[in-house]
């Protein structure tokens, strides 16, 4: 089998993929994006921000700040 084949299979593919378009749900993400629910991201970065003003800890020397 040859490069023909393989080519044939990839072009196929990527015309699938470019001409697919899926029913798209707008009531749905308008409730997503218009939720005021965001306990859970704050909830994260709030667990990672005791680490946000440590980055001098971790400076090479040559990245020291002059």
């Amino acid at each position: 089998m040859g490069r023909g084949r393989q080519k044939a299979k990839h072009t196929k593919v990527a015309r699938e993929l470019k001409y697919f378009s899926p029913n798209t749900d707008y009531s749905a993400l308008e409730r997503e994006l218009t939720n005021s629910h965001h306990d859970e991201h704050d909830d994260e970065m709030s667990k990672w921000s005791e680490y946000a003003d440590d980055d001098d800890t971790y400076v090479t020397g040559d990245e020291q700040r002059a």
